[in-house]
């Protein structure tokens, strides 16, 4: 995510190191590296103009104080810049407190509309809440059964009418809700390759019919300035609440998401960050703009944690690990913990620096497979107790695994090298737990990945 903009932008703040002051000259000379990376990343080209003399200004203006370098204030300035540019604060979902909560989705075909749609229900329902997907997009084919799909794999239900039309489908999707109980309701309305007359009638009227407490407009962000186009033309006409982000996982420049918000001056509140159902987070201006900077986010990586791990789950992974009880079986299901948390480069992009760390490693998310294969390939007992698995044993595991004697050896030595540093770090000896400290490497490659 935004990797190739935080690169550049580093490259940019690179050019004040060693300057004791900021002067005209050097701050004119960073930002003109600092608009190249932006308009390089899709950003709308007025939108950049005015943050680089937004930025231009702060920076002249300021003292270099104490033991911060320019620098580092350069950084400041254009972290603080980015969060006001993206929207300054996290804008959540209005919720109605009087009745269900509806929510229309919006956007163009193609643009992960009825995925997000589910998404957003798989939120809701993550968070205590009962929505009802509605599917209302009765014009692409197998978009009803995509979405019937997807609400009967997270257990939501999935409203339809077959041949009604989308208004109708709509305003007695709400009566259903109602009689059961239902406090979110996620409509998900028909797009178009391109803007047309008849989808805008259409969303209007539905809006008209439901009168929804949130539009949300759904666009994919590897399209970069079409996509802030697009939403100039939904917002337009529909006057929209939020923006919900698509495939921030891919390839994209990040244009999108520092553009858009400036130029329908509508909040983005959730950003799609993968294919899974959970690939779904809150959308918060500053913790964005601390990843662009290489700076990570903490904060949500916690988050992501928390989502997977309870407070007696926790206590009870504690325990094994001080009485020096984690086995193999516990790793196993600590991998598929990691797994649902998302992509691992995402992951550890959000520790502080280790963006930089990762420049030109390849990080596989299938990375973990044959670590899983050859678990899977022990028996309960070997799993529990690895330390009876003798040489005829861990033939027959990677044999069982497709695997060779070596990746198996290697997993073992390195799971027994894990377990001795983790048992450190419950103890509280953190420096020499650090020394030993280590992720399991994947069984005939490097530490999660390797060296471009």
């Amino acid at each position: 995510m935004f990797e190739n903009l935080s690169e550049k932008l580093d490259a940019a703040l690179k050019t004040l190191t060693g300057v004791k002051k900021l002067s005209e000259e050097n701050v004119t000379d960073a930002l003109r590296e600092v608009r190249r990376a932006l308009l390089d990343a899709d950003v709308n080209f007025q939108t950049v103009k005015s943050f680089v003399e937004d930025v231009r200004q702060k920076a002249l203006g300021q003292e270099v104080v104490g033991d911060i370098t320019p620098g580092q204030l350069m950084v400041k300035i254009i972290h603080d810049e980015l969060v006001e540019l993206m929207g300054g604060e996290h804008k959540g979902i209005k919720m109605n407190p009087a009745g269900p909560t509806i929510i229309m989705m919006v956007g163009l075909q193609g643009s992960g509309k009825t995925t997000h749609s589910a998404k957003l229900a798989n939120h809701f329902k993550s968070k205590g809440e009962r929505p009802m997907l509605v599917a209302a997009d009765v014009y692409r084919p197998a978009a009803v059964d995509q979405l019937s799909t997807l609400g009967e794999n997270l257990g939501v239900p999935v409203f339809t009418l077959p041949g009604e039309n989308p208004v109708v489908i709509a305003e007695k999707a709400l009566f259903e809700a109602k009689r059961t109980g239902r406090n979110v309701v996620i409509i998900d309305t028909a797009g178009r390759l391109t803007i047309d007359e008849e989808m805008m009638a259409e969303v209007a009227n539905i809006k008209k019919a439901v009168r929804p407490n949130e539009i949300l407009f759904v666009v994919d962000s590897m399209i970069g300035q079409d996509a802030v186009t697009t939403a100039k033309a939904f917002h337009d006409q529909l006057n929209f609440d939020g923006v919900i982000l698509t495939k921030l996982d891919g390839d994209t420049r990040g244009g999108a998401a520092l553009s858009i918000r400036a130029v329908v001056e509508t909040p983005i509140k959730f950003i799609g960050t993968g294919e899974k159902m959970e690939a779904l987070e809150p959308f918060y201006p500053e913790r964005m703009a601390s990843r662009i900077l290489g700076m990570g986010d903490v904060v949500s990586l916690v988050e992501k944690a928390q989502e997977q791990f309870t407070e007696e789950q926790a206590a009870k992974l504690e325990e094994k690990l001080r009485k020096n009880q984690f086995t193999l079986e516990d790793f196993y299901q600590q991998i598929q913990t990691i797994k649902k948390m998302g992509s691992v480069r995402d992951l550890l992009g959000m520790i502080p620096g280790m963006g930089k760390q990762l420049k030109g490693v390849d990080i596989d998310d299938n990375a973990f497979k044959q670590v899983e294969a050859i678990i899977l390939s022990m028996t309960k007992d070997e799993r529990d107790r690895p330390d009876i698995i003798n040489g005829s044993r861990r033939k027959r595991i990677a044999n069982g695994s497709g695997t060779k004697v070596q990746d198996v050896n290697r997993l073992l030595r390195q799971f027994d090298q894990m377990r001795r540093t983790m048992k450190k770090l419950t103890k509280g000896n953190v420096q020499g737990a650090m020394k030993g400290m280590g992720l399991p490497a994947v069984p005939g490659g490097g530490l999660l990945g390797k060296k471009r």
